[in-house]
């Protein structure tokens, strides 16, 4: 059920009000309008996909009758839903265009991730985070008939995944503790890292050394390699993964160097396109 629209004058007085309060800051050089409505969605996506309007309010410094009127046309094209509870939660349009996005950003990501293939033997993924979950947007199969095989548009816990915990070791913890108090730390092995004590250790690590492990945490016999794409536009992370029958030592001590090469790459071909 969508919100009631604001009355015209409420419109006009929260428009005046934005025009001359603090709330009204600098656009970035594009149309105000659209910024906000990014906004918006920004917010609702970085606290795992759903929120309240007087946490949107806090959030972008909006006067809520405007914060109103935003939804109401978010509502009326699907981009933002409305639920049971009153609050806001990502649409089913942003998931179709979301899975576009996802086929382009896989396209171009790709040659990178077979080169690292060629280079190591073993597959390459890339994910990104979406709401409080990674998912992941592309992979390069190893050539080897014992190999890992991630399904492209699988969602997977960030706790236990490289790819997972390379992304949360670049959020800022208040997000992290929102995304872990959002989705939960269930454990798939016996190696799953179970608290949030552990996890906040475990970041803390992966950004001394620049890459995260997973240490057959997510999958027994599977051993798994990721780093962060730097300046990326939204947080993504590169790895290769393998059985640990293959994926040792000495494989790390060929595999991080080329998988943080590579991450310098893609962050170059994202900024050119």
């Amino acid at each position: 059920m969508e919100p009631a629209a604001p009355t015209p004058d409420l419109e006009e007085d929260a428009d005046a009000m934005v025009s001359s309060t603090p709330a009204d800051r600098p656009t970035r050089g594009g149309v105000q309008s659209v910024e906000r409505v990014f906004d918006l969605l920004s917010v609702i996506a970085a606290s795992g996909g759903r929120t309240t309007l007087s946490e949107l309010a806090a959030a972008v410094d909006l006067p809520i009758p405007t914060i109103h009127r935003l939804l109401k046309t978010l509502l009326g094209i699907g981009v933002v839903r409305q639920l049971p509870d009153r609050g806001y939660a990502l649409g089913p349009e942003l998931a179709r265009l979301g899975e576009l996005a996802g086929r382009q950003l896989g396209a171009l990501i790709r040659p990178h991730l077979r080169t690292l293939v060629d280079q190591l033997g073993e597959s390459a993924n890339v994910a990104t985070l979406d709401g409080d979950m990674v998912v992941y947007v592309d992979q390069v199969p190893s050539p080897h008939q014992m190999r890992m095989f991630t399904e492209v548009g699988r969602r997977a816990h960030t706790h236990d995944t490289g790819a997972g915990k390379a992304i949360l070791a670049q959020l800022p913890i208040e997000q992290v503790r929102q995304i872990i108090n959002t989705a939960g730390l269930p454990p798939h092995t016996d190696h799953s890292i179970r608290s949030l004590e552990e996890l906040e250790e475990e970041l803390d690590r992966i950004r001394e050394r620049g890459y995260s492990v997973d240490e057959q945490e997510q999958e027994l016999g599977v051993r798994c390699y990721a780093t962060a794409v730097p300046n990326a536009p939204t947080p993504l992370a590169i790895s290769v993964s393998g059985p640990t029958s293959r994926v040792g030592e000495d494989f790390a001590d060929r595999a991080v160097p080329l998988l943080q090469r590579c991450a310098e790459q893609i962050s170059e071909a994202l900024a050119q396109a």
